[in-house]
């Protein structure tokens, strides 16, 4: 069988996983865990708190700090209210194109490491050669954050990282990062007809909305000159806002979903202090009228993105190895911050295309399966 038809098969079995955010990974870990031990790496399931979902942490060769990391996240998004042509779950080949939940995003990448992890430990050796699966990454980069703290508490610092994120093999050395929230606005009902004597949570939603929206038209102000990202400016969006009973009544409670996506820490800092101060003048005219009242802000995920750098090992490598000489930055978030802030040389480089996943009829095209096991065979060949 050739790499490219193991990597099919290989990917077939992942993608019948259906490892959606709110549900256990622990099948498709173990699964992978299983062809990782076969190969003779030495390796972890690391649970979280619920025991429902697990990171994979597995090395070939030497242990201690450096080494080649190559990451990938299990989960996937849902594919409620999404029209496919098939069962999402189970892959289909048409026209040279694997079809199924996660066929780029990113389970082709996972199945390419695997199918090439028995050839990767004969080069291990004093380098080694770790592999990262997740859980979470959709829904916050949950499990990389968990991992990464795991390994920072350790001393392990891996010297580079390939993240398989769909990039149609291109090399990408800058990504944005990605904060999420959902704020809870608690204040006093009553009836419509003497609003002074209540306190409107939905109208204090608004009140917080119009200062997200100012900052925005700000974020565009703090522009780098050179900023290589489309828009090449920090991004802020309000998601969802639900409150209110009725049209005559004044609504006690109210909920708010907004994200924004920073291109540097300092875009990062400078939104959070300013939310903070706003919501502190919000709630103090809040209790004047009701003391019990409250704004409570959840934390969905924070991730910074991967900013570039000038000397990065890893994007040098995996030039190297695709054989492209340029690097572009994406807005789309990815687990690569974090990695980064380890200290390690971080590149994002995958088979398939960003513009599949999420939708239905996701794919990853057999070209692109085949790139990737290339760039492994390159890999394996250029290491002494």
């Amino acid at each position: 069988m050739s790499d490219l038809q193991h990597a099919k098969a290989i990917l077939g079995d992942l993608i019948a996983f259906p490892s959606i955010s709110a549900e256990s990974n622990l099948d498709i870990i173990t699964y992978c865990a299983r062809h990782l031990e076969a190969a003779g790496a030495r390796v972890e399931i690391l649970r979280d708190p619920s025991g429902k979902k697990a990171n994979l942490w597995a090395t070939l060769g030497a242990e201690g700090d450096g080494g080649l990391v190559l990451s990938g996240h299990s989960d996937v998004v849902p594919v409620a209210d999404q029209n496919w042509r098939t069962d999402p779950f189970e892959m289909q080949e048409e026209d040279g194109r694997l079809y199924g939940r996660g066929a780029c995003d990113m389970k082709g990448f996972i199945a390419c490491c695997l199918t090439k992890a028995e050839d990767l430990a004969r080069i291990a050796g004093q380098h080694p050669i770790h592999f990262a699966f997740t859980h979470d990454e959709e829904v916050g980069c949950l499990g990389a954050r968990a991992l990464t703290d795991t390994l920072a508490q350790r001393n392990l610092r891996p010297r580079l990282c390939i993240i398989g994120e769909p990039t149609e093999m291109q090399v990408i050395e800058g990504n944005k990062g990605c904060c999420e929230y959902s704020v809870t606005f608690s204040g006093l009902e009553g009836h419509s007809s003497a609003p002074e004597r209540g306190v409107n949570a939905v109208e204090y939603a608004a009140r917080y909305i119009a200062r997200l929206l100012e900052l925005r038209q700000h974020l565009v102000t703090r522009a780098p000159a050179q900023s290589r990202f489309d828009p090449p400016w920090t991004t802020l969006n309000v998601g969802r806002l639900q409150g209110g009973v009725a049209h005559n009544v004044i609504a006690n409670h109210a909920v708010l979903d907004w994200e924004f996506r920073p291109i540097t820490s300092d875009d990062m800092h400078f939104v959070k202090s300013e939310v903070a101060s706003h919501v502190d003048t919000l709630l103090a005219e809040m209790r004047q009228t009701h003391p019990q009242a409250s704004i409570l802000t959840e934390t969905i995920g924070e991730v910074a993105g991967l900013e570039p750098m000038p000397e990065n090992e890893a994007r040098d490598l995996v030039f190297g190895l695709t054989g492209h000489n340029e690097a572009a930055c994406v807005p789309f978030s990815t687990e690569a911050g974090l990695f980064q802030a380890l200290g390690t040389d971080v590149v994002i480089c995958g088979p398939g295309s960003i513009a599949q996943a999420h939708k239905p009829d996701e794919f990853v095209s057999l070209d692109q399966m085949q790139s990737c096991l290339t760039m492994f065979d390159r890999l394996i060949s250029d290491r002494p």
